[in-house]
């Protein structure tokens, strides 16, 4: 008998995956600093700066290709392009690290994260998802539409206006498979399908780093509102992007038609 292949399923956080959630949430913060890294290490700039230094290297050290020795000395000068390529790695990963190490501690340190479930649960319209492929992690969604309290700054059981998308993450190698979209899809049907329809825009953080996420919410019709800040050593631009619920219905509305 043939075995069953595993399905995907989207379900709600339970109590139990909050370890989970909070491991995945700074891994997906600190997978954007691998991106930078990758990144930089393509540089021109970089690239320029490791290739003569190296050269730098090889002329001190004699190491230059000599024909009349023989073809095997071309090899000569690979140790030295090697040893340069580490210290320019470790100096690029220096200069980023500490922008996204902030970046980790300011989300595990957003609304939300303490107590996930029961924070997710003042508004109809909030939820946190997760998404496996049989009993395989694949990624999570929340999105957070509870009331900000002016008085003390916390979050209270009510509906507001605007919603965040507040985590969006989906693990290697699935963004490849575009799961990210169904999981996207499944949490603005549920915020902005709540009744009563209080929320009237949806806001996300938008960055280049995070090249899955950004096409996803574009197809769902996010557009950038304006920017927010900059990191890394490159100084990547990231921003706030938004989807009203009139660009929402009528997407639907084109779909369904």
């Amino acid at each position: 008998m043939a075995e069953a292949l595993p399905t995907a399923t989207i379900r709600p956080l339970q109590k139990e995956d909050e370890k989970l959630a909070h491991f995945m949430v700074a891994k997906a913060s600190m997978e954007s600093l691998a991106a930078a890294n990758r990144r930089a290490y393509y540089h021109p700039l970089v690239l320029s700066i490791w290739i003569g230094l190296s050269c730098v290297f090889i002329e001190y050290m004699q190491w230059w290709p000599n024909p009349r020795v023989g073809f095997v000395t071309f090899l000569s000068p690979l140790p030295a392009f090697a040893s340069v390529l580490v210290p320019v790695m470790f100096f690029i990963d220096w200069i980023n690290r500490p922008y996204f190490e902030k970046l980790t501690q300011d989300v595990l340190r957003a609304p939300g994260m303490k107590h996930i479930q029961d924070y997710y649960s003042r508004s109809p319209a909030s939820g946190f998802w997760i998404m496996e492929y049989g009993d395989r992690f694949v990624g999570l969604v929340a999105i957070d539409a509870s009331v900000q309290d002016a008085s003390n700054g916390n979050r209270k059981a009510a509906t507001s206006q605007t919603a965040t998308l507040r985590h969006f993450y989906v693990q290697e190698p699935y963004p490849a498979a575009g799961v990210q979209d169904d999981l996207l899809s499944h949490a603005l049907d549920h915020c902005l399908n709540a009744k009563p329809a209080i929320v009237q825009e949806v806001n996300a953080q938008d960055s280049p780093l995070v090249p899955y996420a950004r096409k996803s919410m574009k197809e769902a019709g996010f557009t950038l509102a304006k920017e927010t800040g900059r990191v890394g050593l490159f100084r990547w631009r990231l921003g706030m992007c938004t989807l009203r619920r009139d660009v929402w219905e009528q997407a639907r509305k084109a779909v369904t038609d």
